[in-house]
């Protein structure tokens, strides 16, 4: 059972840094060469004491990107699916978090406030291409770039 503690304390540790998604947890602990049966059970006693919660992580991640580092919802989708998250769980998330985050569009738009200060005497070729490139990267529609590059051109 010592092997089973020092797993346990290494999986609250790596819980210590952020919210993991089980499938981070189960990466971690078969990376610190941890076996099957102990990776299960710390699986079982994380999420009994409400440490592992996929919904909650994924709730906790798409706020904190609409916060800290806005994306699209095809990023967010693309970032949830790698951290081993269903589906099911994030169309949930993304509905129930709707009203509490900005749209697409005001997020858009915020991000290239700055990008646009760096735009000064650039065709608008030029800047749907930077810029419309910039806001692809972070999973943005294109009907989204366009409307928020076209709304920043009609206010300058």
């Amino acid at each position: 059972m010592e092997h089973f503690e020092k797993y346990l304390n290494l999986a609250y540790f790596y819980l210590s840094i952020r919210n993991r998604s089980e499938k981070e947890m189960r990466d971690y602990l078969t990376k610190k060469k941890a076996s099957e049966e102990i990776i299960e059970k710390i699986i079982a006693s994380l999420t009994e004491k409400k440490f592992l919660n996929d919904e909650v992580f994924a709730r906790s991640w798409v706020l904190n990107r609409a916060r800290l580092k806005p994306k699209g919802k095809a990023f967010l989708k693309f970032e949830l699916r790698q951290k081993g998250i269903t589906d099911e769980i994030i169309a949930k998330v993304l509905q129930e978090v709707q009203e509490e985050i900005p749209d697409e569009l005001t997020q858009a738009k915020s991000l290239i406030d700055k990008r646009m200060e760096r735009m000064k005497g650039v065709t608008r070729e030029e800047i749907y291409q930077k810029v419309g490139g910039f806001l692809a990267r972070r999973g943005f529609n294109w009907e989204v770039i366009k409307k928020a590059i076209d709304s920043y051109l009609r206010s300058d």
